[in-house]
C-alpha cells in the first residue's frame, strides 16, 4: 500500500468515531472495499478509542473484512484445477470462518506429526487393507479420534483445529480428517455419501479388477465408517444394506463424490450447527458461503 492510499486510509479511520451516522456510513462503505490487509490499523483505532460505540463500529468492520477474504478464499478454492485442489486447503478455508487468525502451520505440523508416526508402522509389503487397519488403530484406538456425542451439535465439531485438539468431531469433520491423513499416506482414499453417515472409500481401480473380477462395476476395494472407530465394509454389505432400505440407485451412494461435495456438506453441517445453537448471525453467513457452490 502506497503513501498516498495510507494517508487516505488513516484519513478514514480517523473519521469512524464522527457522531454523524451519515459519516460513518460514508466511511464504512469506502472501508469495506478494501482487502483484510486494513485490519491492523483498524485494530491500533479500535485500542486508541475509549468510546463502546465506535469500538463495536470498528469490530463489525473487522468481521465484515475476515468474512470477505474467507468467501475470496474459497471461490479461489472451487475454481482451482481438481489436480490441484488440496483438500486440507478447503478444511483449513472453514476454519478461518471461525477463526480467522489461525496460523495453518500450526496445523499442518499436527498433521504432519501424525503422519510421520502411521508412517513409521508401514512398509511397502503390505496391503491398503493392512496400512488401512493400521491407520485406524492409530488415529482410534491409540489417539481415541471419535464423534462427539455428548455434544454434537456444537459448531466446534466442524473446525479442524478444534478436533486437533480435542479429538472429537462430527461425521462429516471426522470423515474430511481421516481422508487428509489417509492421503498423506498415499492411501487413495474417496468420499462416500452413505445416507445419514459419510464414509472412505479405498479406490484403486487395478486392484478391484483383481478382487472383483474384470466385470467390475466400481473401483471402490472397500469402505471405511470413521464414525465407528474405521470398521471396513464390503462392497456386498454396503449394497445390501442400501436395497433394505430402498436407497436407490445405488450408485449415488456407493461411488465416491468429489472433495467439493466433501467441503460443501461440511459448511452445510456448519449451518445446521449455528442453527441449532441459535447464532443465526453465523448461519446467515455460511448460508452466504454455499452460495457460492
Amino acid at each position: 500500500m502506497n503513501k498516498k492510499m495510507n494517508r487516505k486510509l488513516d484519513a478514514l479511520i480517523d473519521l469512524l468515531d464522527d457522531p454523524d451516522l451519515t459519516v460513518f456510513e460514508l466511511v464504512q462503505q469506502e472501508l469495506l472495499k478494501e482487502t483484510d490487509e486494513i485490519i491492523p490499523a483498524l485494530e491500533r483505532k479500535w485500542e486508541s478509542i475509549f468510546d463502546g460505540n465506535c469500538q463495536e463500529r470498528i469490530e463489525n468492520i473487522i468481521q465484515n473484512l475476515q468474512f470477505k477474504e474467507t468467501a475470496r478464499l474459497l471461490k479461489n478454492w472451487l475454481i482451482t484445477d481438481s489436480d490441484e485442489r488440496d483438500l486440507l486447503t478447503g478444511f483449513l478455508i472453514i476454519d478461518r470462518f471461525q477463526y480467522p487468525d489461525l496460523n495453518p502451520l500450526n496445523i499442518q505440523l499436527k498433521l504432519e506429526n501424525i503422519r510421520k508416526k502411521i508412517w513409521l508402522e508401514l512398509n511397502n509389503s503390505l496391503t491398503l487393507l493392512e496400512k488401512t487397519t493400521i491407520l485406524n488403530h492409530f488415529l482410534f484406538n491409540i489417539n481415541e479420534f471419535s464423534i462427539n456425542f455428548k455434544n454434537i451439535h456444537s459448531p466446534q465439531n466442524c473446525f479442524l483445529n478444534q478436533m486437533l485438539d480435542t479429538k472429537k468431531g462430527n461425521p462429516v469433520s471426522l470423515c474430511i480428517f481421516y481422508t487428509i491423513i489417509a492421503r498423506k499416506l498415499d492411501l487413495p482414499a474417496q468420499f462416500i455419501n452413505f445416507p445419514k453417515n459419510p464414509l472412505v472409500a479405498i479406490v484403486d481401480a487395478k486392484l478391484a479388477r483383481k478382487v472383483h473380477g474384470n466385470n467390475a462395476k466400481s473401483d471402490v476395494l472397500f469402505y471405511i465408517n470413521p464414525s465407528n472407530k474405521g470398521s471396513i465394509t464390503s462392497i456386498k454389505e454396503i449394497e445390501y444394506h442400501l436395497r433394505t432400505n430402498n436407497y436407490l440407485p445405488l450408485h449415488n451412494y456407493t461411488e465416491p463424490k468429489s472433495d467439493i461435495y466433501f467441503i460443501k456438506m461440511l459448511i452445510e453441517s456448519l449451518e445446521l450447527s449455528y442453527q441449532s445453537v441459535n447464532f443465526t448471525d453465523k448461519r446467515d453467513r455460511i448460508h452466504q458461503l454455499l452460495q457460492l457452490f
